[in-house]
């Protein structure tokens, strides 16, 4: 095969996450014109790296992490956005790996790519731990702003499974918002450093989108003369 057509074929297939809709907001019923894909989720991780790393100084290889973060769903682009409400950890974590070394088997690059996948997997080096924390704190803000905008009903939950999950169904016992539970949930779940989880907190305690909006307002491009 060319290398024109490998560069080609890779393409075409990590273009397929612009289409692959998160699962997680397919479960909750998010309401909106347009749901993030999974290849969005990858540009707001990454970006969030950016901005750890800048605001809190990681001792880490941010270049690495970002790569990592590029490829981190690769194998979505096979066996699509499955949760862990819906597949068993390490089964999901079988068929990944078998994924990704399909996609990449036929690329020069291939083995180097496939072993930041699979550092990423295992969460053991300190920017593999980093990326994790950033992919699941996205996540978790990507909640907050869909909240903020109003596109999640409580009430209106039919066939979602996850509200039985005990720790979910507490949470909302206990009077937390939808985005106020997930936050939380991954603050009991996921091993957030104390720099995450006080991200975290700011997010449970303001109005992230609001802010945002307040403090980036448009810029009028200069006309040609």
């Amino acid at each position: 095969m060319k290398k024109e057509e490998k560069v080609i074929n890779y393409y075409i297939i990590c273009n397929r996450l612009k289409n692959v809709i998160r699962k997680g907001w397919k479960v909750w019923n998010v309401q909106r014109d347009r749901v993030e894909s999974v290849a969005e989720h990858i540009f707001g991780v990454q970006m969030l790296a950016i901005a750890m790393k800048s605001e809190y100084q990681y001792d880490i290889d941010l270049l690495k992490v970002i790569l990592m973060l590029a490829v981190h769903e690769l194998g979505e682009t096979i066996i699509g956005d499955l949760t862990q409400f819906e597949i068993d950890d390490h089964e999901k974590k079988r068929i990944e790996r078998e994924a990704v070394h399909k996609i990449l088997m036929g690329l020069v690059d291939g083995s180097k790519i496939e072993q930041l996948f699979l550092e990423f997997d295992d969460h053991q080096t300190k920017e593999a731990m980093f990326a994790f924390q950033c992919d699941k704190l996205e996540c978790d803000l990507q909640s907050k702003l869909y909240d903020e905008e109003k596109c999640v009903d409580l009430t209106h939950q039919e066939g979602n499974k996850v509200m039985n999950n005990s720790i979910v169904h507490r949470l909302l016992d206990e009077g937390n918002s939808w985005s106020e539970m997930w936050l939380k949930f991954g603050q009991e779940i996921y091993p957030y450093d104390e720099n995450f989880k006080s991200v975290s907190d700011y997010a449970i305690g303001h109005k992230i989108h609001e802010k945002r909006a307040k403090k980036l307002n448009y810029i009028e491009p200069k006309k040609i003369s």
